[in-house]
Parts: structure tokens; sequence; C-alpha cells
């Protein structure tokens, strides 16, 4: 190791001093600035073409750089056209840059480093920062919603919750659908360390051959995200913050008081039993349990930062806050981000710089069963007595089931989360013999999460009571590290274009976790549940021994790309990892790729055609891994079990037994995913009409994941692990853009995408025999999807409902001999005469077969407004809250108002009795359309004229209102159709943090 750096170190003292000697005294001045606005463009790249040589603009949009007086400069910067400029002995250049409307012209984020679009073989969707920051979301990756075709963000409501992400489909079955996160070259698994002010770009790798040289985690697809970095020039202050609201938006309404009461006594009837309630007509409407504990909650966030630099350096540092009361009272989420970023340049050759990303966030949580309780509660039950007791539904007799006070749950559950994380990277890199670039960078993420749950000693109702006091502790470490190198071999001769990119990459992943309760502890006058355990030898205390996660990779890389007259690109790469979750032959893994291009309209014969601006023809293959699976999978574990306890000897001695909890094979190979893609892009009507197409298959293979095994096997409860199935993702993403100005003082553009995917299990080891899964809020311990060979993962399976019984004749005449009427009619699907497990059949799929969105921008003077749609259709959810009852829980407005109550009320809906074992199985009844548009977020602003602004040293300022999903269209009876899970248990409804809106005002300023 100290030779290599040895060497390293005498290569770059050689690079520096050679380039000094022969560096040349012209030195050229100028500034870029937008051809259409005239604005000043900061951190365009303005380099010496065919050499390593550049710089970058400053604040003002100004550059200098001493070339050769016969050079051509090369600019370029994300989102325009690029452009060669050559010198001829010029002093002063000034450049003009166009937007990127012939979208082949442009500069996009790849897998270590850039290319020109035009050179690109692959899928990769390119997004601005600024696009995504304008939003309200507190996590970066809800603002890319409805803006990438093929790409599914599903939101979770709580504040401070991580969206999930699925890039073109669910691949697959273990649980881990998400993709790979490369910030600044570090690898991540979420990024809920950065603030979405602080993004300049992100780069959406979507098939194989830009995935592919990241093969070992690159299975779900790639996000790459670069960060802010400063620029040349004067410091440059900007502050940007909003406040808002957040309100509940398409609220279930509930039976109120005289509708529940009529309900209660209708559901003892129906059981033989008596009315429990006498007049409920003198109930009224009751209480309103969403608007006791829901409420409107406020939000701000406020985010500054400083940029600048000089020829030797540059910076960037940013503060962020952001405080947001959640919609549910006492929920509370608060967050602090710091971001520098410090880039050196020594001498011509010799680049070093560094990012670091510091999160603090602390939560008061909200009861985990909060909402299902909303549902639930018995509107007839005040929230405090007049005496100033809780409401107990207990003494009417309406105890049973999930009955509870919702005010008592909150006013009790004290929990906090407490978050820090620390994200840095590091790089070096030297340039050298005119064409080759050495990269070294090493980057990590230190993390520490903790949640505290304490109950007190308190009696609230018959139910909600606690006779000690407890604290529980989740104590979470996180410990990654990531070292990559790079070369990279880059020329130009003639018409032939080569980049050729070789890499060694080395990880480490460890994760320790420790549980720990405490009973008899005292809470802390100041509430302060972040004290350790007291020293009390009276108190009971229990450790759960901690688990760690630790893995390790290493890989070599290597990339071409070959370009011809800008119109026959090659891509080629091929990577080698090895992953500690794997032993022996298995231990490595290869992924190779391969992608080709034609640029049409560069050929001869398309000069003077009319119909084109630019058309682009390309397609891809490769292969791809998945590391994210159980930790040496092939090894068989035993574990001990106090349920299997023998006793021996005289005098007799208790032995604790064991258990194989976990049935492994020999052998377990590498989960890959093999993908080809081919797709076209073209311009129209001098590019103001640009449009990309895209057709893939994406097969998993040797998905590994774990299936319920025979206890005839000698196991307890357990599993076996292993290569179980493949999957196919299979569809056609679309992207149109319409650009324009209308005059000089107007001008917008127009965005839509869609994306079209068929998930399917081409074959499972279980064969024909379904896994099941999906118990979350199904009564009596059904299980409401299944995955099985020839459907979608996870699709919904049950009964299909095909009626109401409405008198006992029909209940005799029927084939559910324990039904009685205003239960369901079942299908006799199989034709046996009986209604029984073999009757149920596939009632949707929770996994959406249309993503869609549409993203506006329109500018008129100092005016700007943006619109943005998104939604989803062909996908099913499953409300599972109709029937998740045990007794006298309420029901929806909509399901008093239609139920089954004599011969002939209903027969679509069942009487009240639906919490009823038979009822409850899952069935089509309760299967809805998750089909929505939205209008995910709308956005106008306002610019002051700069030349009323300089006097008080400002340089810009915005003003602007914002309204996040605001419109919401849908026919789901439940708050969202939005909703996410596990895989397995994706889509269903038992009691979910619901979506809300938020409108909100803010300013941008600038000095």
């Amino acid at each position: 190791m100290k030779r290599i750096f040895t060497i390293s170190g005498l290569l770059v003292l050689f690079t520096f001093f050679s380039t000094a000697l022969f560096a040349q005294n012209v030195t050229v001045r100028g500034k870029v600035t937008d051809a259409k606005t005239g604005e000043s463009l900061i951190g365009v790249t303005v380099a010496v073409k065919g050499t390593t040589t550049g710089a970058q603009t400053d604040a003002n949009g100004a550059f200098a750089l001493s070339v050769a007086s016969n050079a051509t400069l090369t600019v370029s910067y994300l989102g325009y056209t690029s452009v060669d400029v050559p010198v001829n002995g010029r002093n002063n250049i000034n450049i003009t840059l166009q937007s990127a409307t012939n979208e082949l012209q442009g500069v996009v984020v790849v897998g270590y480093g850039t290319q020109r679009k035009v050179d690109v073989t692959g899928s990769i969707a390119t997004v601005k920062g600024a696009d995504v920051a304008k939003q309200a979301s507190q996590n970066a990756i809800s603002g890319l919603q409805g803006k990438v075709a093929g790409v599914q963000i599903t939101n979770a409501g709580a504040p401070g919750s991580t969206p999930d992400i699925t890039i073109r489909g669910l691949g697959t079955i273990y649980g881990n659908t998400k993709p790979l996160f490369v910030v600044d070259g570090v690898w991540y698994d979420n990024i809920d360390f950065l603030n979405p002010q602080d993004i300049e770009s992100f780069s959406v790798l979507k098939d194989a051959s830009s995935t592919a040289i990241y093969g070992i985690r690159a299975a779900n697809g790639v996000v790459l995200i670069s960060t802010k970095r400063g620029a040349k020039g004067k410091p440059v202050i900007n502050y940007n913050g909003f406040v808002g609201i957040q309100s509940v938006t398409n609220q279930v309404k509930m039976a109120n008081g005289t509708q529940y009461a009529t309900a209660v006594n209708e559901l003892s009837a129906l059981n033989g039993g008596q009315p429990i309630l006498a007049n409920p007509a003198s109930y009224g409407n009751g209480t309103n349990w969403y608007n006791e504990i829901l409420r409107k909650a406020f939000m701000q966030n406020h985010q500054a930062s400083i940029s600048g630099g000089t020829d030797a350096y540059t910076y960037n540092y940013s503060f962020g806050y952001l405080n947001q009361d959640g919609i549910v009272k006492s929920n509370n989420y608060e967050r602090f981000t710091l971001h520098l970023s410090n880039d050196f340049k020594i001498g011509k050759a010799l680049k070093l710089g560094y990012t670091a990303s510091g999160v603090s966030d602390n939560s008061k949580d909200a009861n985990g069963d909060i909402f299902h309780q909303l549902y639930a509660a018995a509107p007839i039950i005040p929230v405090k007595n007049p005496d100033g007791s809780y409401g107990d539904p207990n003494p009417l007799g309406l105890g049973d089931g999930n009955n509870f006070n919702p005010q008592a749950t909150i006013d009790f559950f004290n929990q906090r989360t407490k978050n820090q994380r620390f994200t840095y990277s590091a790089y070096g890199e030297v340039s050298f013999l005119k064409h080759f670039k050495f990269k070294t960078s090493f980057g990590g993420d230190i993390s520490q999460r903790e949640v505290r749950n304490y109950t007190p000693i308190y009696q609230a109702t018959f139910k909600q009571f606690s006779q000690k006091t407890n604290l529980n502790v989740d104590h979470t470490e996180v410990r990654n590290w990531i070292w990559e190198n790079t070369l990279t071999y880059d020329v130009q001769v003639k018409d032939h274009r080569l980049t050729a990119l070789l890499g060694y990459s080395a990880l480490q992943n460890k994760t320790r976790q420790l549980n720990a309760q405490r009973d008899n502890v005292p809470y802390t006058a100041s509430g302060n549940l972040y004290n350790s355990f007291p020293a009390d030898s009276t108190a009971t205390y229990l450790a759960t021994p901690g688990s760690q996660i630790y893995t390790r990779a290493l890989s070599q890389f290597a990339r071409v790309n070959y370009s011809y007259k800008d119109k026959y690109l090659l891509n080629a790469s091929v990577r080698r990892d090895g992953a500690s979750q794997f032993f022996g032959n298995n231990t490595y893994g290869y992924f190779p790729s391969v992608g080709a291009g034609w640029v049409v309209t560069n050929e001869d014969f398309m000069k003077d055609q009319k119909v084109f601006s630019n058309l682009k023809l390309r397609g891809s293959w490769g292969k791809v891994g998945n590391s994210v699976v159980p930790i040496n999978p092939s090894v068989q574990v035993i574990a001990t079990d106090p349920y299997l306890t023998a006793i021996f000897g005289n005098p007799q001695v208790p032995y604790p037994g064991a258990s194989i909890n976990t049935v492994v094979p020999p052998s377990i190979v590498w989960e890959k995913t093999v993908s080809s893609d081919f797709g076209v892009e073209a311009g129209f009507l001098d590019n103001r009409l640009s449009i990309e197409a895209d057709y893939y298959n994406r097969e998993t293979q040797d998905a590994i994941f774990a299936i319920p095994v025979a206890g005839s096997l000698g196991t307890v409860n357990s599993s076996i692990i292993g290569n179980q199935a493949n999957i196919r993702n299979r569809g056609f993403e679309f992207l149109a853009t319409w650009r324009d100005k209308g005059s000089e003082s107007f001008s917008y553009s127009i965005s839509a995408n869609l994306g079209i995917n068929n998930n399917k299990v081409l074959n499972v080891i279980t064969g024909n025999n379904p896994i099941y899964q999906g118990g979350d809020g199904i009564a009596n311990g059904s299980l409401a999807t299944r995955t099985v060979q020839g459907q979608p993962i996870g699709q919904f399976y049950g009964y299909k409902v095909i009626g109401v019984f409405q008198t006992a004749a029909d209940v005799a005449k029927g084939k559910q001999p324990n039904a009685a009427p205003g239960d369901f009619i079942y299908q006799d699907t199989n034709g046996d005469g009986k209604i029984d497990g073999s009757d149920r059949v596939a009632l949707g799929s929770p996994l959406p077969k249309y993503n869609f969105g549409l993203n506006t921008s329109f500018n008129y003077k100092r005016f700007d407004l943006a619109l943005d749609f998104q939604g989803v259709a062909a996908v099913s959810v499953y409300n599972a809250n109709v029937a998740y009852r045990f007794g006298n829980e309420n029901f929806t407005a909509d399901f008093y108002n239609n139920r089954w109550h004599g011969e002939g009320t209903s027969n679509t809906y069942p009487s009240v009795n639906v919490g009823k074992t038979d009822n409850a199985k899952p069935n089509s009844f309760y299967v809805e359309s998750g089909s929505y548009v939205r209008l995910r977020n709308a956005q106008l602003g306002y610019t002051f004229p700069s030349a009323a602004l300089t006097k008080f040293g400002v340089s810009k300022v915005r003003l602007y209102l914002n309204a996040q999903n605001a419109v919401n269209i849908f026919g789901y009876k439940g708050f969202s159709p939005e909703i996410g899970g596990g895989v397995g248990s994706r889509g269903i409804d038992a009691n979910v943090y619901p979506l809300y809106a938020i409108y909100n005002f803010g300013v941008n300023v600038t000095f």
C-alpha cells in the first residue's frame, strides 16, 4: 500500500511541475449568460477542447482561463446546449447558452462522471434540483413524484417519514425494493439526511446499460445526486424560507352518534342479543373523533447558504431548519441540516475537495394505532366527562373489540425518536499525460438512531391503563464507508471520441442494534426521555442481545465509451463484485452490459429533411446484482428456544432447547437482474417538441427470499431461504415535452410522461403452490395476498362477492350453511357445489400498471407559474378498515347509509355484522380502485426588478405561493389510495397515516 501511494505522490509532483512548465501565457476572460433571459450562469464548465484543462464560471458568470491562442473552448452546463468556441487569439469572449431544447446536446450525470446526452446509450432521466426544491416536501425523493416515467413514488404521511420509490416495477420479494442512491460518489440506502435545497441535480438510471457500472447494488435502479458546489467569485448569500399550513384532505366521514347507536343495536340483534342503547336519536351527532384529534398543522422551513471562491478554491456552505407539526395533535418533527463543500485547485493538474453533511432531527411520535382507533371510536362517547375523566365506552357495554378513547391514547403515549447522522466524502483528482485522469475518493455514513418510549402509571378507561411505568429504548448505530479509485482516458482524434474507465472499489457496512427496557422508572421532572436508566435496584431490567449486521464488498470495474462522428455510439462495461453475503465459489458475481446508439439525423442523407430536428435510436442489454439479501444465507443457524425446555437429573435442572428456524440449501447464488432496453429520442419543429420512448424487459433471476416449510421437516415456525423465483417486469415509457415562446415576454413548457409496467412471476420453487402474505389488519388470521407463478407479486386474493343473502330462505338454497341474511354470497368458482378455499380468485394487484405525470411552467415578464399533476391507474387497494373489527367499532357514513338492514335494502353492502368470520374473509368487496389524479404541486411566483434592489445590496428577491396535494380525484372510500407497505402487504389500508395538503408562502433572497 505504501508503494502505491509513493508512486501516486511522485506522479502528482511530476504532473504539477511539467504542466506549469509548458503552460500558455494567453489569458482569455469572459462571461456566460442565458441566451433567453440574459442572466449570468453560475458553475458553467469552460474547458479547452481535447484536454482536461478547464474552469467554472463564478457567481457573476465570469471565467478566466489560460489557453493557447489557437485553442477551442468547449462550454457545457446541465440543461443547456454545449457549444465549441474558437479562441482565435482573442482575450475577451462572451458566450450565451441556449436551453437544451435539443435534448441530444445537453450534459447528463452518469456513473463515475458525466456524458453528453448524444453519447448516452442507456435510459437516463435528469431532473434539476431546483424543480424539486421549490416544493414543500421535507424529503427530496417526494419531489420527484410524477417527474420521471417508470418511477413510482409512494409517500407516507407522518412527518419525517421516508417515501418508497420503485423503478420499473417490483423485482424482488425479499423486501428491499429501493434503488441505490449515490450522493457525490458515496453509496446510501436513503437520502433522509439531505436538504432538498442542497441538491443540484438528479439522474435516474433505469436500464442495465447505465446501472451495470454499480453492479452489486443496481438491481433496483440507481439515483445519482449531485449537491451544490461553489463557484469562483465574491460571496453570494442566499436565503429561502417558507411558512405553511397542513390540512387533511378527503377526510372520511363516519357515522354520527344516532347512526352508530342504531348500528350497534342492529348488530346485537343479528347476534341474538337485545338492544344495547336505548333511544338512538338522543345521541345526535355525537363526537367527531377526527375533528377532535386531527388539526391544521403548522410548518416552517428555512435555509441559508453562502458560496464563492477564487482561482485556488471554491466553497459552498448551507444551514437548514425544518419544524413540522403532524396533523395528529402532539405529533412534531424538527430537523437541523448542515452542508459543507470545498474544492481546491493546486496548480493545473491537481484538484482536491470534500463534501460533508450533518443532520440532527427529533420527533415526538404519533401512536402507531391512532388512525385505526379514530376509525373505530364510538361517537356517543365524549372526549371527557363533565368531571374531567375520560369518556369510557365500557360502562355502556361498548368496550369489546378495539373501541378506545383516542384522546387518552395520545395523552399517555410518550415516544421520542432522535436521529443524528454525519455523511462525508473527500476526493483527489490528478490529470496527467494530456488525456489521463486519476481520481480517488473516500466517503462514509455515521449515524445513531434512538427510539425511547415511556409508559406512565395511569387509569384512563377500563381498557386504557398501566399499573407500572416502563421505559423502552431501541438503539441503532450505523458505520459505513466506501473507497473508490478510477483511472480515465479521454481522447478525441478527428472523428473518433473514446473514453475508457478503470475502477477499483471497496466498501464496508456495519449496523448494530440494541433493545433495552426497564419497569418502574420514574419520569424526570423535565420530561427528558434521553436520560440514562436510573440506578434503582428495585426496578427490573431486560436487555435484548444486540444484533449486528456486518457486510463487506470488493469490486473491480471497467467501461468504454466510443463514438464516431457523433453518429455511431458504443458503450460497454463490466463489473466484478465480491460480497460477504456469499462465500465459496459464489462469493463473486460478474455483471456486464453493452449499449449501442445511432444518431440518425447526423447522417448525410438526413441533412435536407424537414421532419426531425434530431433522431436517435439506442438499445442496451445488461446484468446487475442484488446484494441486499440475508447475511450468509447458506449457513444453517440453530437458535435457542425458551419454549423448548427439558428437565433432567436429580436434582432436576431445566435445559433450554434449540430449534432450526431456517432451512437453507447447500448453495445459494447471486440474485441477478437481466434487462434489455430499446429507445428512441426525437425532436421536431426546431426542437420545440421532443419525444422519448422506451421499451424494456427486466427479469430478476434466482430471487432470494424465505418461504414457509412444513413442520414435519423437524423445524419450528420455520422457513426456507434460497433462490426461489424468477420475476419479470416488462413495459413502455414515454416522455413528450413542448417548449416555446409566445412572445418576448411569455414562454412556457409542457412535459408529459407515462410509464406502463406489467409485473409477472415467471416461475417459483413452490410451483403452483402460492406464497400467502398480507395479514395486516385482516381479521381471524386470514391472508389477503398471494404470490404465484404466472401472476403479479402480492396480488389480492380471496372470494368473489356476487350478492347479499336477503332472507333465511335464500340462505337455505345457497351453498354457505353458516350464513345468515345480510351476509355476503360468494361465488362457487370451481362449481363443486360448496364454498371453500378453492373458490378464491385473483382480485386485483397493488402494483399500478400506469404511472403518469404532467409538469408545466409558464413565465410572463416577472411572474412564473408551475403546475404539476401526477397519478396512477389500473391498480387496486384493499380497504381492510371495514372488517377490521372485533365488536362495536364505528362504521363509515357510506357503509351505514348503504348497509343491508332488511330484505331488499342492499344487494352490495352486507349487514353491520361485517366483522363476522365469513364476511371478514378477504373478498372482492374490500378491494377498490386505487387510481387517482392529483394536483401534486402548484406555485405562483414573482421576481422583483433587480434595479430596485441593488441600492439595498440585494440582487434578487422572489416571493411565491405554493399548494401541494390541494386537489385529489379518486373513487377510493378511504383518506387516500396512495398506500405503501412491504412486499406481500402492499396496498392494504388498515391504519395508514393519511396524506394532506400543504399551503405555504415563501421568499427567496439573494445578496
